[in-house]
């Protein structure tokens, strides 16, 4: 992974709060940042390579479309970490994968749209990774806030 220089957080630092809604967001993005839209799409390409981004999309409330939420931890022992993250990060209700320093080590988050479907998946993550505990923690109130990082 490459280090982020000052241009790279100057576009980090406006993408996550003002990504446009429009066939070409990469040319107004690039307006506003006084880039070619060629550029900006270069470096945004790269950082995402480099694991500085890991998805551009839009963020909604699961509840309000009728999906359901979950967030998961797990027990997985160190020889087991790189395949059991693959293996969640597949999915693509997943939006969040975070190791932990605990006794429940791995953390993530879970939306579809059923409570079945989200059991399931959890079963093949089991089956696949060989990790026997995994907490299933479904939401009983959800509070969006706003998480933006100023770089």
């Amino acid at each position: 992974m490459s280090a982020i220089d000052d241009e790279g957080k100057r576009i980090l630092n406006h993408i996550q709060v003002d990504f446009p809604i429009d066939a070409r967001p990469y040319k107004i993005l690039a307006q506003k940042l006084d880039l070619s839209e060629e550029e900006l799409i270069k470096r945004v390409n790269q950082m995402k390579k480099d694991m500085l981004i890991r998805r551009i999309g839009g963020n909604f409330s699961p509840d309000r479309l009728g999906y359901h939420s979950t967030l998961c931890a797990a027990k997985v022992s160190e020889d087991k970490i790189k395949l059991f993250t693959k293996t969640v990060n597949a999915y693509p209700g997943v939006t969040h994968n975070y190791k932990r320093d605990h006794e429940f080590n791995i953390w993530f988050t879970f939306i579809a749209p059923s409570v079945e479907i989200i059991k399931t998946n959890l079963e093949q993550i089991i089956k696949t990774t060989g990790v026997k505990t995994i907490l299933n923690l479904p939401a009983t109130k959800v509070f969006k806030i706003s998480a933006n990082f100023k770089l």
